[in-house]
C-alpha cells in the first residue's frame, strides 16, 4: 500500500463499513481488529440500553476512518 487514499485503503475502509475490524484485518493489524469487532458487536447487542449502541456506532465509524487513513510505517 502507498499511502493515503491508495487502493488498499479503500478497500480495507469498505470492508470496515461491513463487518467492523475486517479493514484492520487486510492491513495486517491483528488486535485492533479482534477489538474493534469484539466491541462493536457487542455494544450493538446491546441496542436496547441505546448508549452502548451510540457509542458501538462511534467505534464504527472511527475505524472506518483508521482503515481509509492507515500509513505503514517506512523504514529508512
Amino acid at each position: 500500500m502507498s499511502g493515503q487514499g491508495s487502493t488498499g485503503n479503500v478497500l480495507a475502509a469498505l470492508c470496515n463499513v461491513f463487518f467492523p475490524g475486517l479493514g484492520q484485518l487486510i492491513q495486517g493489524k491483528i488486535l485492533p481488529a479482534i477489538f474493534i469487532f469484539a466491541l462493536v458487536t457487542v455494544s450493538y447487542a446491546l441496542w436496547f440500553l441505546i448508549f452502548p449502541a451510540v457509542f458501538g456506532a462511534i467505534i464504527h465509524l472511527w475505524a472506518i476512518y483508521d482503515a481509509a487513513t492507515f500509513r505503514p510505517y517506512e523504514y529508512s
